[in-house]
């Protein structure tokens, strides 16, 4: 069955990353060694990783386990002068169980879709401070790369959110800060800075298998979009 579920998943996101550019040709297409502005390029990229690490699933203590596909759509900011697709796009597949006792989640996630390849997780946190309030946090890190460059993405999240039916509701902030550097070129750059992040968003679980979400994602420079489903046993 998690195999099935899995499959699933694939299934998802497969459409959205063959109708996204490669990240990877459009860095080396417009990227200048030493005029390009690689800070902003690094910015907007923590900010399109960071959006998968809102997720309101409550996930199953240990053996049971959550997986799902989330996709990231993101804008490139105004000072980022190397992206030049409209909206960057790139899906996630997402692991997640529960350890007992310490009550602490455990998340994977990873993505090999659009030029880009990355390998992640981290542990979240989730506690009621009244009874129709829930509070979720998490710290993340993500290792990633393309052929031009390789990357380091560190989060922490924190969102609230409330049951309305099979609604979910929720209100997040967080803070990504990452390391880029290209590789491959005769004069090799680094760049690292950090930026804040505010989300909205809505789950829904229309069936006890199944959930869905979607929410929009605000940063100092730009905006995103962010949206998924998954499967829980």
């Amino acid at each position: 069955m998690r195999k099935l579920a899995f499959l699933l998943a694939v299934l998802l996101a497969a459409p959205v990353a063959a109708l996204a550019g490669n990240m990877g040709d459009d860095f080396n297409d417009h990227y200048v060694p030493g005029k390009s502005n690689l800070k902003a390029y690094n910015r907007d990229l923590n900010g399109l990783i960071g959006m998968v690490d809102f997720n309101t699933g409550r996930a199953k203590m240990f053996p049971g386990v959550n997986l799902g596909a989330s996709v990231s759509v993101f804008k490139p900011s105004s000072e980022n002068n190397i992206s030049h697709d409209s909206y960057t796009v790139l899906p996630f597949l997402i692991a997640e169980t529960k350890i007992p006792v310490v009550n602490v989640g455990v998340v994977a996630r990873g993505t090999s879709a659009n030029g880009y390849r990355s390998l992640g997780g981290g542990l979240t946190y989730q506690m009621s401070v009244v009874e129709v309030i829930n509070l979720s946090f998490g710290a993340f890190y993500d290792n990633g790369r393309t052929d031009y460059y390789k990357n380091d993405h560190y989060s922490a999240s924190a969102i609230a959110s409330t049951n309305v039916l099979i609604f979910t509701p929720y209100i997040g902030v967080g803070y990504d800060y990452g390391k880029i550097k290209t590789r491959g070129y005769n004069h090799n750059e680094s760049a690292s800075n950090g930026t804040p992040r505010g989300m909205v968003g809505l789950n829904v679980n229309p069936l006890p298998l199944l959930t869905g979400f979607v929410a929009y994602t605000l940063t100092k420079d730009s905006h995103g979009f962010t949206g998924g489903v998954g499967l829980s046993f």
